[in-house]
């Protein structure tokens, strides 16, 4: 069928934006509640200067995708 990829592409897009925008609302929430980092990011502040390195967080963050990427690509049968 011609234009059957640009209809999957079309959903993919807005699975995709829908997904980027849940994940938004949770990190401006968890802000809002005070949440700032876990134990091991690198906070640095002075009167002047305030420098951030989610070390702890960036790795959380990239175990718990892998984890999700690794599922969905069992689901898929890849």
């Amino acid at each position: 069928m011609p234009g059957r990829g640009m209809a999957d592409l079309g959903r993919i897009l807005v699975i995709a934006g829908v997904l980027i925008a849940g994940i938004g609302a949770v990190i401006w929430g968890l802000g809002r509640l005070g949440f700032r980092g876990l134990p091991g990011d690198i906070r640095y502040e002075t009167e002047n200067v305030k420098i951030y390195v989610p070390l702890a967080s960036m790795i959380v963050l990239s175990v718990v995708l892998s984890i999700v990427l690794w599922i969905i690509q069992r689901i898929g049968g890849r």
